[in-house]
């Protein structure tokens, strides 16, 4: 695959994940949910960190994150180019665009949202307020909004330590990007030998 075709993926990917947060952005207040089918929603919330919404503590534990994404894209852009380079099989590029792309995703809204929004705390968001936004570049937040709770409901008793619990799932609220991401990683994972098979030779 040429590197004009892995662009257009990246392209595509950023449109549509870009496109789908600034709607969610200035039309959601946060925690604001719609039910599109029982087991689908679109429920805005934003990840002030890590997945799962784990978070790095002190001061400058946001603008550590966003560094290090910043730096771990910039080597995923150097492997997607160099498997270019290498003739790498059409999977491993089409997977490295698909990575590429969702951390490219996920980054922008870390770098400039803080900038270009104001908060969304029982209010709708306004796309670069006159008051400024809610934070400074670098510390914005990343926003979510598909939410698949395919099965709720108490477990049986029996069940160790969490019996009789009320349980979700699927629980994460996540988004385009974090999908492109996911997919990159199970295409490598489903198709290793396919996706590497210069590397299986060599072993054998």
């Amino acid at each position: 695959m040429s590197l004009k075709k892995a662009s257009i993926i990246i392209v595509l990917v950023l449109l549509i994940d870009q496109i789908s947060k600034f709607y969610i952005k200035t039309n959601f207040a946060l925690g604001e949910e719609v039910p599109v089918f029982d087991w689908f929603r679109i429920l805005f919330v934003e990840n002030e960190g890590m997945a799962w919404g784990t978070k790095i503590p002190g001061e400058y534990g946001k603008l550590f994150l966003t560094l290090f994404r910043l730096v771990a894209v910039v080597g995923i852009g150097y492997w997607l180019w160099d498997s270019v380079r290498k003739n790498g099989s059409r999977i491993l590029i089409t997977a490295i665009a698909l990575i590429f792309a969702g951390a490219m995703g996920n980054i922008i809204d870390s770098v400039i949202y803080g900038i270009i929004f104001n908060d969304s705390y029982g209010q709708v968001a306004e796309f670069m307020p006159a008051e400024g936004g809610y934070g400074t570049l670098f510390h914005g937040k990343v926003v979510d909004m598909l939410y698949f709770p395919l099965w709720q409901g108490n477990l049986p008793e029996w069940i160790p330590f969490w019996g009789g619990n009320y349980f979700t799932f699927f629980e994460p609220v996540f988004n385009i990007a974090d999908t492109a991401i996911s997919a990159g990683v199970i295409l490598l994972l489903l198709f290793n030998k396919r996706a590497f098979p210069k590397e299986e030779e060599t072993k054998k």
